[in-house]
């Protein structure tokens, strides 16, 4: 490496030997190198020293390096790049390591090669203009490795090297304001600020003021465009944004520039807009919701969020990490699932998504009182189940009686391929291939008015 690349580089690590060769190697690379065999001598370096590097152990005997990582994290002063290193790592313990705020992970045995490569890249990341290893803590990672999920990512860091707006559809609870973050974060924007604006937040009658600011009597009060210049504009559930406002924002989002009211120069609209709404998929059903105009501004570029339903693999995966958010926000006790508590969500169908994941996990760290939380527990703490008419993934059948379940998926099929038929009973005994005595009788059982649709 040359000299000017020289680093402050903290290495935390129980073991003597490694920590000397470690030192040994960096500083013949011209760093200045700092040793720490435990989590005490860790904090007491990190927050005095400001080092442009750590690289930090998983396994300590006072305190692990995810603990330490997560403590720095939480508190808002993970302020340099984090390398984790371990001998005992898992795929697990490198993606909580990342989520956290680790920029990269080490394997032991070492190789001083990868260890040098991702030195530096740590050192380009450290002296970037922005913050980039803060970018990927928090709530702002969406979890999961399902395949699915895995696109999902993939093509919000695609998008993320463009400045194109961008529509994020799912049902709602699925995480779509979760992925607008993450998509801003990994952008050239995501050290500047992300505005978010709620349909509730904007009047029709004052919208043109709280989004273009206004000019009077030489005073000048900035608007929504002015707050986000330089970053990202959210506009959560688009669809809900009153009529005229949509108008109004398709209007400025085509021009790229705005007068704020009472002003006479343009002001070049400089913010990246995302937008969220359960709508997108179908064209036809957006356009009823979303001013056509602006819904084709938004079109160019559209990330639908799978609902959780379909990627019951990261259940697990989101359970633990709900865990350890609530844990490090409200100090709340962390806690396991059972394997049955865990396969009885994975068959759950999860109606309100992943925000109704949280919510359960919330009220079983606030209520429980052992380690483990068992298949019993979850039960009792789980709302009864409400036979009705939902689509069938979103009924919880799992929770009925054989007779009840049988039951209700019986007239949840029915109904919906009535609805399909148009209401004809004698197209529906065909489609559902029953003689159509029999399906009489199954539909009067079921208490399905089917005399409205008509016959064939």
């Amino acid at each position: 490496m040359v000299a000017d690349a020289m680093a402050k580089i903290l290495i935390i690590d129980d073991e003597a030997d490694i920590r000397a060769t470690l030192r040994e190697v960096l500083e013949d690379e011209g760093h200045e190198v700092q040793l720490a065999s435990n989590a005490t001598e860790a904090r007491s370096y990190y927050n005095h020293s400001s080092p442009d590097i750590t690289l930090l152990d998983i396994w300590m005997p006072d305190t692990d390096g995810i603990t330490l990582l997560r403590e720095w994290s939480s508190q808002g002063s993970l302020n340099c790049p984090v390398v984790i290193m371990s001998g005992h790592g898992t795929i697990d313990t490198a993606i909580e390591a990342t989520r956290l705020g680790a920029i990269d992970y080490l394997e032991k045995p070492l190789s001083l090669a990868k260890l040098l490569q991702v030195v530096q890249k740590a050192l380009l990341h450290s002296r970037k203009g922005k913050p980039q290893w803060r970018q990927l803590s928090g709530m702002n990672v969406p979890v999961g490795r399902s395949v699915k999920m895995q696109k999902v990512r993939e093509l919000v860091q695609q998008l993320a090297k463009s400045h194109a707006a961008t529509l994020i559809v799912g049902e709602p609870g699925s995480g779509r304001e979760t992925h607008a973050r993450y998509l801003h974060a990994q952008s050239a924007r995501g050290h500047q600020p992300i505005i978010v604006i709620s349909p509730g937040l904007i009047d029709a009658s004052e919208a043109a003021i709280r989004l273009r600011g206004e000019e009077k009597d030489g005073k000048v009060t900035p608007g929504i465009y002015d707050e986000a210049r330089g970053g990202s504009l959210l506009l959560k559930d688009i669809e809900d944004f009153p009529r005229p406002v949509q108008i109004l924002l398709a209007a400025d989002f085509e021009s790229g520039e705005y007068r704020r009211v009472g002003g006479t120069q343009p002001q070049r609209l400089d913010a990246r807009v995302i937008a969220t709404s359960v709508y997108g998929a179908d064209a036809a059903i957006s356009a009823l919701h979303i001013q056509p105009q602006l819904l084709l501004w938004l079109s160019g570029a559209v990330i639908q969020i799978p609902p959780l339903r379909e990627v019951a693999e990261d259940v697990p995966e989101l359970l633990r990490y709900a865990v350890e958010y609530y844990a490090d926000r409200e100090q709340l006790p962390l806690r396991r699932f059972s394997i049955a508590a865990q396969n009885r969500l994975r068959h759950y169908p999860w109606p309100l998504n992943v925000e109704e994941l949280f919510s359960l996990v919330h009220r079983l760290l606030l209520t429980g009182s052992y380690s483990e939380v068992s298949l019993e527990e979850l039960e009792s703490m789980m709302a009864p189940p409400q036979v009705s008419e939902e689509l069938l993934v979103k009924q919880d059948l799992l929770a009925l009686p054989l007779r009840e379940a049988r039951d209700a998926f019986e007239r949840a099929y029915l109904l919906q391929q009535l609805q399909l038929c148009n209401g004809k009973v004698g197209v529906l005994a065909k489609r559902v291939a029953m003689e159509r005595t029999h399906l009489y009788r199954k539909l009067r059982s079921l208490n399905i008015d089917f005399r409205h649709g008509g016959d064939d």
